[in-house]
């Protein structure tokens, strides 16, 4: 009765643990991109049935692609403060049932949007799982330039919304694709600051690692941060977003890039945990008020 009650009391914790490794915090904001992808995109024809199968079949995906991620850093993650009490270093999961979960809920995800929504969209999924877990995923242990490559696959999401409710891509998705690109490449820069002694105790080389005295970091945070301005004023004309969006996307560009440059001058873990801060807030109030203001 002992033996059966433990495994009994075991159960929630391991399925916990598997919902650990699909990294729910960001399969959240995968699926606020994707669903602003859509909602740019679809006008009058609504179709709940295809939206919830877009969100259900994007979610599996994200979620597959980061534990396949999990599990091809395990080993890294056991060396970092921040990532070695995850469910495989810390040896919760066996790394055969990761890869079998992560495998697993990926392919569903993929039937289930080139079944229920399009291939299209089914297409973009597995372009953006291919080059997180082959690509991105192995590329984090010899260079820099993987952060940039990462942004790739990150990107991809509201192209995945547009073709579910357009079945084509336009000049519009294009313009998501680049906004989520550079936005992610000052969000990642000012991570890796604040961690950089963790990321090099793992084994990963990333640009603030590489970077002693951090001017090369704070170079690109500034100009990437930059770069989101135009790029987001373009995306609003295409997305037909009213003059008030058009001055929002401003004047939080003009925060963003002001955050940026204090990081810069100061280089400091503080400037960058306040550049990751008003990252975590400028995209969703700019995608907000891109899908309101129309």
């Amino acid at each position: 009765m002992q033996v059966a009650g433990t495994a009994i009391a075991a159960s929630p914790a391991r399925i916990s643990d598997f919902v650990e490794l699909t990294k729910p915090r960001i399969t959240f904001l995968v699926l606020v991109t994707t669903a602003v992808g859509y909602a740019l995109a679809v006008g009058p024809s609504f179709h709940p049935a295809v939206f919830l199968s877009l969100l259900v079949g994007t979610a599996f995906v994200s979620g597959g692609a980061s534990a396949l991620n999990q599990w091809a850093e395990r080993d890294a993650d056991a060396r970092m403060a921040r990532t070695r009490s995850r469910p495989l270093p810390s040896g919760r999961l066996a790394p055969t049932d990761a890869l079998a979960f992560g495998l697993a809920i990926s392919g569903v995800g993929i039937a289930l949007l080139a079944g229920s929504v399009n291939g299209l969209t089914a297409l973009l999924a597995a372009i953006s799982l291919a080059s997180y877990v082959l690509v991105y995923t192995p590329l984090k242990r010899v260079t820099s330039l993987c952060t940039l490559v990462g942004a790739v696959p990150g990107a991809i999401p509201p192209m995945m919304g547009w073709a579910a409710a357009r079945g084509a891509l336009g000049r519009e998705a294009w313009a998501l694709f680049a906004v989520l690109f550079l936005w992610q490449l000052p969000h990642f820069l000012s991570i890796a600051w604040i961690y950089r002694d963790d990321y090099a105790r793992g084994g990963f080389p990333m640009l603030p690692v590489t970077d002693p005295d951090g001017k090369s970091t704070a170079r690109q945070t500034v100009a990437y941060a930059a770069a989101l301005i135009p790029v987001t004023l373009a995306a609003g004309a295409f997305a037909a977003a009213g003059p008030g969006y058009l001055w929002s996307a401003l004047g939080l560009g003009a925060v963003f890039v002001g955050c940026s440059v204090v990081f810069a001058v100061k280089r400091s873990v503080q400037a960058a945990r306040i550049v990751f801060l008003v990252s975590v807030l400028y995209l969703p109030a700019l995608l907000g008020l891109m899908v309101l203001d129309r």
